[in-house]
């Protein structure tokens, strides 16, 4: 009675949770000119209002190279920093993890008022290096704790035995540290590619009409205009999302990554 109960309420949490991207992606089949629920008829020609728009295309070019490039940045960035944190004891060693992780805390349009007011007098507003460098303060935090945990469960004996064994020190990093930490650096990097991508308050900060990542694009499109062709998009984005994170959890355990 007891598991029947625990499903039950499960199950109509989780529908709670996905009954938005349920009526999203109904929504996103709908045959009108205008957003409507539930949906009279069903058609294709929203996704190809999609493909078809210029400035989601852009929209969409300009945050995957801002989202690949902070991903990889954010990895160059994190791995350094989580070994000292990790492997190093230090007086202020608290204090500089607790600043790698105080993005986390701080709300977006805080951030994003702040880096307008350090970029605009450089000047990297409506630039891609403005966005990755804004994009990176908010990701790098999430590769650290990846690899802050991978760190934590290698055993670091077998550094000191690669060590003792004449290795140097970019030897052992390359064939003993990395290996351990490959799960968490990867994981650490897909959730700052999705981040970056995602990111909205932010970006509508240090954006301008050069450089319009994807969701500052919706939000233009929106302000416009009302149709089943933003639905599509998020349905599309949606699946994006779901598709990285299921090989990133099938080729190196993201959950198991997460938990250490």
């Amino acid at each position: 009675m007891t598991r029947t109960v625990w499903a039950a309420v499960l199950t109509v949490l989780y529908l709670f949770l996905l009954a938005p991207i349920l009526v999203v992606l109904v929504e996103s089949f709908d045959h009108s000119t205008y957003l409507r629920f539930p949906p009279e008829a069903f058609s294709l020609e929203s996704y190809r209002q999609v493909f078809a728009n210029e400035a989601f295309r852009e929209g969409f070019k300009v945050s995957g190279i801002t989202a690949a490039v902070t991903a990889l940045l954010a990895m160059a960035t994190g791995v350094p920093a989580a070994l000292a944190l990790t492997r190093l004891r230090f007086r202020g060693r608290s204090a500089i993890e607790a600043a790698f992780l105080s993005p986390l805390l701080v709300p977006h349009i805080v951030l994003g008022l702040a880096l307008l007011l350090i970029l605009a007098p450089i000047p990297l507003t409506d630039t891609y290096w403005g966005l990755i460098l804004a994009h990176l303060g908010v990701s790098v935090p999430y590769v650290v704790r990846t690899v802050s945990a991978a760190l934590a469960s290698a055993d670091p004996r077998a550094e000191e035995a690669a060590r003792t064994l004449g290795a140097s020190g970019p030897m052992t990093f390359w064939r003993i540290t990395l290996p351990a930490i490959r799960p968490g650096l990867f994981s650490g990097g897909v959730i700052a590619f999705l981040l970056s991508f995602d990111e909205t308050v932010i970006s509508l900060f240090v954006s301008g009409q050069n450089t319009v990542p994807l969701p500052v694009a919706v939000l233009q499109y929106v302000e416009y205009r009302s149709d089943p062709s933003v639905a599509s998009l998020s349905v599309l984005l949606v699946l994006l999302s779901v598709a990285v994170v299921v090989l990133v959890e099938r080729g190196l355990g993201l959950r198991r990554t997460l938990r250490s």
